[in-house]
């Protein structure tokens, strides 16, 4: 073994069992191992040739070799085994030489080979013999061969013995035929093999008599006239030849000579036994006005003979030919702003035909933007008239050539004229307004819809690219809200929309092409913010805290019905999703109160008993109609009291521990005491400027704290709201004497205050403004009222300006609940003149306004009394 490989020589055909050695003793195995390891054998053929014994390790012939099948073109056959054993893993490479032996004999393709020698041959002449075939190798193939003993011929082996396998046979002496007309020769082939095998074959040569006379025409030369419109299979002559032999020797067969061109012999045809030559193709004058066709005839000797003759054949011209129109130059594409008579195309005409067959005229359909100029047999193609691209990108112009024979032949040319674009066509947009709807929160980078122009022209002139023109959407540049791809016009969202901030916008594409100077257009799009329920209600009225519910007051003698308090409540989005529903979803009495689902009114069922809870406890859930439905959520601690003027405190809510009393007092105590020193000294430095600003008028500072200054109007207006101008009615003229007094924007119900005026402000007007009209109000009005605030300024009606105001415009949203609640002291005068408050007013007094209003929690008086719920001042001085 050389590098884990071993090798072994063995005969071919072996008998199988027959022992080509020991495995384990050559590869210096222990062979009682083999099993143990798990020894393999692995081979590429599908035959297992060998075969070991796992006990001692010999190897084998398990089935014969044939060489010549398995290695038929080989001449070394060689079969390739590993073997493969674990434990350790260990692989080695065996080689088996499979050598010939001599087990196959020459043999010959054909067991009779038939040879034709005239009986004219010269000794000398050489004839190739087949060789035998042999599937063994080297020694065993074939080496020599032998030729039967014949007194005419002889075997030649001098190339069969170079190497080149030519085996030859050499006609030794002249034949005679008379003598022997066939012979029979016997070729052996012999291999090298011991003991050596041969081959035979049988070789039959016949001796054919000699053909010693060629036929012969009986003109050598035949001349004939042939229209060129002939049909096929015109009779153009029939040529005769004869041959003085007999037999075969005799027999004549016509065909075209070799020197006849292809072209004629495509032509024409030649009949081989009669000798008739006919017309096989289409004749043109143009392209010959003669043909020459040779003519052979031959015998049917062994060795044929022949003889010649040439026939011509004179074409006469006829009018078959069209005229033709090549086209010299074409000037393509043409631009479609070219002037009338640019030159498109230069064209000649030729005709092969001649004389009148010749003249050829030109033309053109009509209604084309192109006319025919002609000199001679050369024509242009000129433009006349307007080319424009938009409405035919291209021409196919047919010109038709039509010569004057009798009948006249035409000929059509298609010349296809393309005209080039110009950019004179800007892009148009599919929609003349686009309208987007998106509903709000979108995601960033929403698409938001596809703006599609086009452009009639072609190539970069119409390529459309889509951009955003310059603009501001609420003080905001448009890029920040909506970006367009330039290549596709798709528009995206670049933030996100809220409905109640941004309901709708515009912005403005343009779009432009690409041509020189560049073409564009613009169109309008609409982006209008649907709404979507992503806000809960807001609970105006009553409100509570964590820590804390919003108290309510009853009267023990309330009755069934009694109008507890009513819900208000506002939606930030708009349509179904602002529709407020009320539920009453926990209540420590179930059956004594009840909620109204659209109005949020909470009343009794039924008259409260003298032995019910001093207070009850309710939780209102208010849901909107969005899908899915959001809900807000108050608590309400309703009290029951005897008297409203005197509540009963929630000792609860209320209770201070001794304590912490004494420390809450010295806090108070400083604080108050802080709190008058600045008030103090305000009202000093108040006063010393006052009595400064009216020595400046010439009045005396008592003056000016008992009478009203009059001021300008502009100082008047610059402490106004500035918001005040917008509220107005268009058309109504007053002074600019006012400051504005309101409530939520969003309440439209009346607002009933107490006001109280002095003399101390810098400002001489107030306004107490309603937006509580009726509906159907058509304008506002102003009227002079004869009431008076009571008890407070002592102003009459002379200082009073009511204005009355429209209903809401449709533009502001309506609210389902709209009203303020009351204190329980003014709760029943105020329910019997609710109709006062129908009509909105704006109220133009004097300066300071004290403003009445209910309060939702306990609060202690000046007194150092506990009420809840009463009248408690609230001074709002406007500067």
């Amino acid at each position: 073994t050389t590098d884990g490989q071993i090798v072994y020589s063995i005969a071919e055909e072996t008998e199988r069992g027959a022992s080509v050695g020991n495995i384990a003793k050559d590869l210096g195995i222990d062979a009682a191992t083999l099993s143990a390891r798990k020894f393999r054998v692995i081979t590429g053929s599908s035959k297992q040739y060998f075969n070991i014994n796992a006990s001692t390790g010999a190897l084998s012939v398990n089935e014969p070799i044939d060489r010549e099948q398995l290695c038929e073109l080989k001449s070394v056959c060689v079969l390739n085994y590993e073997l493969v054993l674990e434990n350790p893993l260990e692989l080695y490479r065996m080689e088996f030489k499979v050598l010939d032996i001599n087990d196959n004999s020459p043999s010959f393709p054909l067991s009779e080979y038939h040879l034709n020698m005239p009986e004219f041959l010269s000794p000398g002449a050489r004839f190739t013999l087949p060789n035998a075939q042999d599937l063994d190798e080297g020694a065993n193939s074939v080496q020599n061969y032998t030729l039967s003993p014949d007194r005419h011929f002889a075997l030649d082996l001098k190339g069969f013995q170079s190497g080149s396998k030519l085996l030859e046979l050499v006609l030794q002496q002249p034949l005679d035929r008379e003598q022997t007309a066939l012979q029979q020769l016997v070729l052996t082939a012999v291999d090298g093999g011991d003991p050596p095998k041969s081959g035979t074959a049988q070789i039959s040569v016949r001796v054919v008599d000699t053909n010693d006379n060629p036929p012969a025409f009986d003109r050598s030369t035949y001349t004939v006239s042939l229209l060129e419109n002939s049909l096929p299979g015109t009779l153009v002559v029939k040529l005769n030849a004869s041959d003085p032999d007999e037999g075969s020797n005799g027999d004549v067969i016509y065909s075209f000579g070799s020197y006849t061109p292809q072209k004629v012999r495509q032509l024409f045809s030649v009949d081989p036994h009669s000798g008739e030559v006919r017309v096989n193709g289409t004749l043109d004058y143009e392209e010959a006005s003669s043909y020459e066709i040779y003519v052979q005839a031959t015998d049917q000797g062994p060795v044929s003979l022949a003889g010649h003759c040439k026939v011509l054949v004179n074409i006469v011209d006829a009018n078959d030919n069209v005229p033709e129109v090549e086209l010299t130059s074409l000037y393509s594409p043409v631009p479609e702003d070219a002037r009338s008579g640019t030159v498109v195309a230069l064209m000649s005409v030729t005709d092969q035909d001649s004389g009148l067959n010749k003249q050829v005229s030109l033309r053109i359909p009509p209604g084309l933007p192109f006319t025919l100029n002609s000199f001679k047999n050369s024509y242009t193609l000129v433009t006349q008239g307007k080319l424009d691209h938009e409405k035919a990108a291209a021409y196919n112009i047919t010109v038709t050539a039509t010569d004057s024979g009798s009948p006249p032949l035409s000929s059509q040319k298609v010349i296809h004229v393309e005209i080039s674009d110009i950019n004179d066509n800007p892009p148009r947009f599919e929609e003349p307004v686009y309208s987007v709807y998106i509903p709000e929160n979108n995601p960033l980078g929403a698409f938001l819809c596809t703006i599609k122009a086009t452009d009639p022209d072609v190539a970069k002139n119409a390529y459309v690219s889509y951009s955003l023109v310059d603009g501001e959407i609420e003080g905001l540049p448009v890029a920040s809200y909506v970006s367009i791809k330039s290549d596709s016009g798709n528009m995206y969202a670049v933030r996100s929309f809220d409905y109640e901030t941004l309901r709708e916008f515009q912005v403005i594409v343009q779009a432009q092409d690409a041509g020189i100077p560049p073409l564009s257009s613009t169109v309008t799009v609409y982006i209008y913010v649907v709404d979507e329920n992503d806000h809960a209600p807001q609970i105006l009225y009553p409100t509570s805290t964590n820590t804390s519910a919003a108290l309510e007051m009853i009267p023990r003698s309330a009755y069934a019905g009694y109008l507890v308090t009513k819900i208000i409540a506002i939606d930030g989005d708009s349509g179904q999703n602002a529709w407020l529903f009320f539920y009453l979803v926990q209540t420590s009495d179930p059956g004594l109160f009840r909620i109204e689902l659209h109005t949020g009114e909470i009343r009794t069922t039924r008259r409260l008993g003298e032995d019910s809870t001093p207070t009850f406890n309710l939780t209102v859930e208010v849901r909107d109609n969005g899908e899915p439905s959001m809900s807000s959520s108050v608590s309400i601690t309703i009290a029951v009291v005897d008297r409203v003027s005197k509540i009963i405190p929630d000792r609860r809510r209320h209770f201070k521990s001794p304590s912490n009393y004494s420390e809450v007092t010295l806090y108070l105590i400083i604080a108050l005491s802080a709190i008058s020193f600045v008030f103090l000294f305000t009202i000093i430095g108040l006063t010393i400027i006052k009595c400064y600003r009216y020595s400046l008028y010439g009045s005396s500072c008592c003056a000016g704290c008992c009478t009203v200054r009059e001021r300008s109007p502009a100082e008047l207006y610059k402490q106004a709201n500035n918001n005040i101008d917008a509220r107005l009615p268009q058309g109504l003229k007053v002074q600019p004497h006012f400051i504005e007094v309101r409530g939520n924007g969003s309440l439209t119900k009346t607002y009933c205050y107490k006001a109280c005026l002095t003399a101390g402000s810098g400002s001489d007007t107030f306004m107490f403004y309603n937006t509580c009209g009726p509906t159907g109000t058509t304008g506002p009005s102003a009227v002079v009222t004869e009431r008076h605030l009571t008890g407070q300024s002592g102003q009459s009606a002379q200082n009073l300006i009511i204005l009355r105001s429209d209903s809401i415009t449709p533009n502001e949203p309506k609210h389902p609940n709209p009203d303020w609640r009351y204190s329980a002291s003014l709760r029943a005068g105020m329910q019997r003149a609710e109709g006062n408050c129908d009509n909105p007013t704006v109220i133009f007094a004097y300066p300071v306004l004290c403003i009445w209003r209910r309060q939702e929690s306990c609060v202690e008086d000046q007194q150092g009394l506990i009420s809840s719920g009463q009248q408690s001042p609230v001074l709002q001085q406007v500067r």
